[in-house]
């Protein structure tokens, strides 16, 4: 009678996880839906609500799939969540991503493989002074109290490059400090910095924001600094920002920019990576009604600045789909 019991008990056992295995593959099966996360930036810059808005299409013209996106501290991270398979999607700026396909710079020694899909829009690096500060050149930033964006972003990139560019030591000659640039804005309006790097699209919100209480300035990258940086990482390219842009901003600010684009992990299905870069640029208008940085989407720049981190074959045969590659 025992062993009987057992026996009883031992196919119950067995049939319930094969009940189970199947009830968990019927629901795998019937729900039919791709999911994947998306890493993009601080909740108060570009890339997060962006992001967003880019998902949402995505998520309403193909069918089964279903991205979300992720607040995170932006570009060098953002590819490093890639390698670790954190995350499929990640929006970076294309120079710490080739930075890290080479194994430099951030990621000296250690190379990432990943594809990327096309270029979203400019980015611009922005340094921010209050108009009254009296700082108009990177050289003025000497004995400051300054923001070089969060650890791990690509604005910190960005910016330790253009200090070594005029030959300024981020960890002796200024007062550092790495906030996100929502964070710096306030501090700016506060009078507790004196200067703030950002990335961000031209005109940025943030900025304008800091100038309902204080006028800014621009403070400019040309020169001799601007030739150093140039040769240091050709990602960068010279950008005027027009003067009357923002409150206090009477001259053009010349600066630099960079590429915002859309990098993916190399092991994404061709087919779905073809819809995600086809919806992306031919649906812009919409994009750009849920986030106005859409209108910056532009076929025209869509693989600007990429290479040499490979593309995407999905976005490959979009490319050669419309004409823009052979």
């Amino acid at each position: 009678m025992k062993k009987k019991f057992i026996s009883l008990f031992i196919l119950f056992l067995v049939f319930s996880v094969i009940s189970v295995g199947c009830s968990l593959n019927t629901s795998s099966e019937n729900e039919g839906v791709t999911r994947y996360l998306m890493a993009t930036g601080g909740t108060g810059g570009t890339y997060y609500p962006l992001g967003g808005a880019i998902a949402e299409t995505w998520n309403k013209y193909i069918d089964g799939l279903n991205v979300t996106v992720q607040s995170t501290g932006a570009s060098v991270e953002n590819i490093r969540l890639i390698a670790s398979g954190e995350t499929e999607l990640a929006m970076a700026m294309n120079g710490p991503a080739i930075a890290a396909h080479n194994g430099t710079g951030p990621f000296e020694g250690n190379k990432v493989e990943f594809a990327a899909v096309g270029v979203i829009y400019p980015e611009v690096m922005q340094v921010v002074a209050p108009k009254d500060s009296g700082i108009k050149t990177i050289e003025d930033l000497r004995g400051k109290r300054v923001s070089i964006g969060p650890a791990g972003s690509g604005t910190a990139a960005a910016a330790l490059n253009i200090l070594k560019a005029y030959g300024i030591d981020p960890d002796k000659d200024i007062q550092k400090f790495q906030d996100t640039f929502s964070d710096a804005a306030s501090k700016l309006k506060d009078g507790l910095l004196d200067a703030a790097f950002a990335v961000l699209a031209v005109p940025a919100a943030n900025v304008i924001d800091i100038t309902t209480s204080t006028p800014i300035t621009i403070v400019n990258i040309e020169g001799k600094g601007l030739e150093k940086l140039l040769a240091l990482d050709p990602t960068f390219s010279p950008y005027e920002i027009p003067a009357g842009t923002y409150k206090g901003q009477d001259e053009v600010g010349f600066t630099v920019s960079q590429w915002a684009v859309l990098y993916v992990s190399k092991d994404l299905p061709e087919d779905l990576v073809y819809q995600m870069t086809k919806v992306m640029y031919e649906r812009k208008d919409e994009i750009a009604n849920a986030h106005a940085r859409g209108n910056q989407i532009s076929i025209d720049n869509a693989i600007k600045g990429i290479a040499p981190v490979p593309l995407h074959p999905g976005a490959e045969k979009y490319y050669k789909e419309i004409g823009i590659l052979d």
